[in-house]
């Protein structure tokens, strides 16, 4: 695989602990064409982003993970990229994992590939209870508000081409952290080429304390009503 055809997009709102690290491996990796979108942190974050000479998109204030995606799709757009990877700033993900998320859209001409820490047995195993028990009650909610029915609704790891990101990018209304139930909603509205792939999962104490929780679950599903009204 290019890598030089794929983008990758990172969301980070007060990262400053884990973007560095994060940034180093991608960049060790391959991957030159990165784009930090820093969501109004207070933190270090875009300064350290930008020491590590990578493509820095900042908001004044914080929009929420909705927005930063957003901002991230549309920056990626501008430099016509083949593909179009979001990842997390939280080191949860593996950059050898871009490869699995990317490929199908190159080789096989799917429009968006979610990675999955659900499918692979032992990764479910690995998903502390409460998050397994959480991300199930996310993909049946994503389910009814008309997506397609998943096992990770709420994965950070996607790809998208060129198409797909242009036609999601202009129906996307999410700010915040429903924007990945979103996602799989507009896939299906736009009768997108979709599939899941297999993903490993770094779990440390940082990353476990990052993403949603019963809280943001109700949040989540208030906004997706109110999407699906408006």
């Amino acid at each position: 695989m290019d890598k030089n055809n794929v983008y990758v997009v990172i969301p980070a709102y007060n990262e400053e602990k884990m973007i560095g690290n994060t940034l180093k491996k991608l960049k060790s990796e391959g991957y030159k064409n990165i784009i930090v979108v820093d969501d109004g942190s207070k933190d270090n974050t875009y300064n350290i982003a930008k020491e590590e000479g990578v493509i820095v998109c900042r908001h004044i204030i914080n929009r929420g993970l909705g927005g930063a995606l957003g901002t991230g799709l549309k920056c990626a757009l501008e430099y016509n990229p083949k593909v179009i990877v979001t990842f997390d700033a939280d080191g949860q993900h593996d950059p050898k994992d871009i490869e699995k998320v990317a490929k199908p859209i190159l080789d096989e001409n799917y429009d968006v590939v979610i990675g999955s820490r659900l499918m692979d047995e032992n990764e479910l195993r690995n998903m502390p209870k409460i998050k397994r028990i959480g991300n199930l009650g996310l993909n049946f909610l994503t389910y009814l508000m008309g997506g397609h029915f998943v096992t990770d609704s709420q994965s950070g790891l996607r790809a998208f081409s060129t198409n797909a990101a242009k036609t999601i990018i202009k129906q996307l209304k999410s700010n915040k952290y429903e924007v990945s139930s979103e996602f799989i909603v507009l896939i299906k509205r736009n009768n997108l080429k979709f599939k899941e792939v297999p993903i490993k999962t770094i779990y440390t104490e940082y990353s476990m304390a990052r993403g949603t929780n019963i809280i943001t679950g109700f949040k989540i599903l208030l906004k997706l009503i109110i999407h699906k009204l408006v």
